[in-house]
């Protein structure tokens, strides 16, 4: 539904409507999911945009098979069928709503347009995770081969792994300020954002609130700031052996001193895709940060692994891109 960079890179592109513009349910509670919500259509679609459903049916009927995947059934049929799945499972477990009422049938669930909450069961209060573990470790052992809380796991140990050991030990990371010849001068942090999720909301009116010369904004130590001649607002170059971006200086004893911080998630916005290591005019950070697994074991991200250097942009001032919109739109 947004001109996303991704986006901006596929082949065929299909325009989906957002949640205002179709029917839909939706559940919240955390981890609970106690409550359950009618997301009603409050517009029509515009700018002949579909649903999901609706693109997904297109392509399996082009596919030959459109009929197989729709089973016959509308966007509201299976909306019903859905609601009616967990409305019979209630009934028969005679679960009730946090009011004592009984959950109601799709129909008058969807009319009254109110979300409907259940009230906790006592089994799901009283929950202490492991508590038949701690209560009897030999009768209600757990799934790992000893049953127990494994500290030192041989299935681990046993794949011979270079970097991952059958218990937690340090590994030094293939990029870090303590290393012998250091890449590159600062490390480089890529905290969660304040005011977006990740890269959602980056193409809000939001970033007016952080943006510092139009830029992502990097923070770094006043001591480090001092000695290269930056100031706040000035407009930098970060790159490293991967790539380089551009982002705005706030100069601040946030961060201390050798370390700089970009917020992940700005939308990525290449000056010429048609060039090698082209430089990134929004800041985005995964530009700069290392695409490797955490270990031969794990695909966790290591994206605080990663090392930058920085100087005064001096370059042509260059428009942002990544919020236009596409062509003839």
């Amino acid at each position: 539904m947004y001109w996303t960079p991704t986006a901006k890179m596929a082949d065929i592109i299909f325009p989906i409507t957002t949640p205002y513009e179709r029917n839909d349910l939706t559940m919240s509670g955390d981890y609970s999911n106690l409550s359950i919500y009618p997301m009603k259509q409050a517009i029509t679609p515009k700018y002949k945009a579909k649903s999901d459903y609706e693109v997904f049916c297109d392509l399996a009927r082009a596919a030959g098979f459109g009929a197989r995947y729709s089973e016959g059934k509308s966007e509201m049929e299976w909306l019903k069928e859905f609601y009616s799945s967990a409305y019979n499972q209630a009934k028969k477990a005679g679960i009730m709503l946090a009011d004592g009422q009984e959950m109601p049938d799709f129909e008058t669930f969807w009319k009254n347009n109110k979300p409907i909450s259940f009230a906790p069961t006592m089994e799901g209060e009283g929950f202490v995770r492991y508590a038949d573990f701690r209560e009897d470790p030999i009768l209600n052992p757990l799934g790992t081969p000893s049953g127990k809380i494994e500290i030192y796991s041989e299935v681990i140990a046993k794949m011979g792994y270079k970097d991952c050991k059958g218990f937690p030990q340090w590994f030094e990371p293939i990029e870090w300020i303590g290393m012998k010849d250091r890449p590159a001068e600062f490390v480089l942090v890529s905290p969660h954002p304040s005011l977006r999720l990740h890269s959602q909301l980056s193409n809000t009116s939001l970033r007016k609130q952080y943006a510092i010369s139009d830029r992502e904004p990097i923070w770094i130590n006043i001591e480090d700031a001092k000695a290269k001649g930056i100031k706040d607002g000035d407009v930098l170059r970060v790159y490293n052996k991967r790539g380089q971006i551009l982002a705005g200086a706030i100069v601040s004893n946030i961060v201390p001193k050798g370390v700089v911080r970009i917020y992940e998630g700005a939308w990525y916005d290449p000056e010429d895709l048609n060039l090698p290591n082209t430089l990134c005019k929004n800041g985005n950070a995964n530009v700069l940060t290392i695409d490797m697994p955490s270990s031969e074991l794990a695909n966790g991200n290591i994206a605080n692994t990663a090392m930058v250097n920085i100087e005064k942009y001096k370059g042509k001032h260059l428009e942002l891109s990544a919020f236009m919109p596409p062509k003839g739109a």
